[in-house]
């Protein structure tokens, strides 16, 4: 049951983000299935909001991949001129790599945990929203297809739960909240037991 507010709490400004997402992103979709990628941009926003975010951090969802897979720099000034810079500074935050050829996966992953560790609430909260997401499908695909699933991801199994695992660590040092718990559920539920201590990369 939807209620009515005097004052929008979402502006044109986050129909304008939306149809940026759509317009940078309409021909790709997600990894190893045919759903337009812009599901997981919205997936993201919508668990941005229901955390308690604000609209800039709700725009900044629904274009964090933008720099990293749609334009690189000039999509970057584009959402700067046009959300302004807390916006892009969100962004900014949770873009894992913005060049070409992108670093081996290893190297991409470790300098985005320490990017993550020093982010602010804003970055916290969207990256969160987003590796929920992410994980959400990931366990979706597994309860489907086993073990396969992890052959989509180029840390494969072990590594994709490494990385959520530390993700995790660090999320729970500076948030609290239903994205953290859901996080946590999913990883136990994905994690039979790895003895990350002997693992290599």
């Amino acid at each position: 049951m939807a209620l009515n507010t005097e004052t929008p709490i979402l502006t044109t400004r986050f129909e304008q983000a939306l149809v940026l997402a759509h317009q940078l992103h309409h021909t790709q979709i997600r990894k190893g299935s045919g759903i337009p990628y812009i599901s997981h941009l919205l997936s993201v926003a919508a668990l941005v909001l229901e955390d308690g975010g604000d609209e800039d951090e709700a725009i900044a969802a629904l274009l964090h991949d933008a720099v990293e897979d749609a334009g690189g720099a000039a999509t970057r000034e584009i959402i700067l001129q046009q959300f302004g810079e807390r916006v892009t500074s969100i962004i900014d935050g949770c873009t894992e790599c913005d060049i070409q050829p992108k670093p081996p996966w290893r190297d991409r992953k470790l300098l985005y945990l320490d990017k993550i560790r020093h982010a602010s609430p804003s970055v916290l909260r969207v990256s969160m929203a987003d590796k929920l997401h992410n994980i959400r499908s990931i366990l979706a695909d597994w309860e489907r297809e086993g073990d396969e699933v992890w052959l989509k991801f180029k840390g494969g199994k072990e590594g994709s739960l490494w990385f959520y695992s530390c993700l995790l660590e660090i999320y729970r040092e500076g948030c609290d909240g239903f994205l953290v718990g859901e996080l946590a559920r999913i990883i136990n539920k994905l994690d039979d037991n790895l003895a990350w201590g002997s693992i290599s990369f």
